[in-house]
């Protein structure tokens, strides 16, 4: 079993920026992708980004490319996602989950393992 704990979020002004965690334990950990899918309520789950066990060629969606970074620590087996210049339609509910492999499109059909997931809000 892989579990996966999610912290920083949080409210934050239009334009700034916040730092998601994704702390991941268990033993697959160390070789699971891990990523991060945003919702808001009557929508389905949007995969954001995604970055595999070796930390090489992560994904980000076309849609937030020039603004959200996603990186991993393999020591500590954490995985961010830094966000800047950041909008009110980025508000949701962000969810950290986990597969063997990054996927492109990034869609939640795949993901084994979710995070209980995490509020960011985007508002003035």
């Amino acid at each position: 079993q892989l579990q996966l704990v999610e912290s920083g979020g949080g409210l934050v002004q239009p334009g700034g920026s916040l730092k998601l965690s994704c702390a991941a334990s268990g033993a697959p950990a160390p070789y699971y992708a891990i990523g991060w899918f945003r919702q808001t309520p009557g929508t389905r789950r949007e995969g954001v980004a995604c970055i595999n066990h070796d930390a090489e060629n992560p994904y980000v969606a076309d849609s937030v490319k020039d603004r959200f970074t996603i990186s991993r620590d393999k020591a500590k087996n954490t995985v961010y996602l830094e966000m800047s210049n950041l909008r009110p339609e980025d508000t949701g509910t962000y969810y950290c989950a986990s597969d063997p492999l990054c996927l492109n499109p990034y869609t939640s059909d795949y993901i084994d393992y979710w995070g209980q997931g995490i509020q960011v809000v985007v508002s003035s």
